[in-house]
């Protein structure tokens, strides 16, 4: 187990980018385990050579479900450009 002040990471899966920024950086979809963790979806900005994280938000499977049936309710066209 890792130190306190050393967070370990390991992508299990890419899942997709969301956006790529002008400093090469992208906004990710990933299953990430965080410090040996259990294997969570994970949303957050990496550098190019994912060495460094920005910060982010991390979901465990039953936000998922949660997060899924939400989104299927959307109307998207109430989202602004």
């Amino acid at each position: 187990m890792p130190n306190n002040t050393q967070i370990t990471f390991e992508i299990v899966k890419p899942i997709g980018v969301l956006m790529q920024n002008k400093s090469g950086w992208n906004r990710e979809v990933n299953i990430v385990k965080w410090n040996e963790g259990k294997a969570k979806l994970d949303i957050r900005d990496w550098g190019p050579d994912h060495s460094k994280a920005g910060k982010g938000i991390s979901f465990s499977q039953e936000e998922v479900q949660i997060l899924k049936s939400l989104l299927e309710d959307i109307d998207i066209n109430d989202i602004e450009s």
